[in-house]
């Protein structure tokens, strides 16, 4: 069953209000990026504890640096996560709320 588009802009607006913001997320990786913050707070606890622990390595320093340009996508799937979650409780078809906007891919 294919979700209506009233349906498809409640659950926008959900991945909006629930969904990471980018702005948090990079004040977090700025300000806490020895504890790898970001990471957990954009809900990947396993690589924020390989990053920690990569630091006494010294590659960690290069991984955060690197973690400037992977923050988007992190979002993204986080927020693609959200949106097929709440599509599922809504009984609709998860293919429709696969891409960024719930529009089909």
């Amino acid at each position: 069953m294919a979700l209506s588009t009233a349906e498809l802009s409640l659950i926008e607006q959900r991945v909006t209000n629930d969904g990471p913001s980018t702005g948090a997320a990079y004040l977090l990786w700025f300000f806490l990026w020895f504890v790898s913050a970001h990471r957990f707070y954009l809900g990947r606890p396993g690589t924020a504890v390989l990053q920690i622990l990569s630091y006494f390595i010294v590659i960690g320093f290069v991984w955060i640096l690197i973690d400037a340009f992977l923050i988007p996508g992190m979002i993204r799937e986080k927020r693609n996560e959200i949106r097929q979650q709440i599509s599922l409780q809504m009984g609709g078809d998860q293919r429709l709320v696969g891409t960024e906007g719930g529009l089909p891919a």
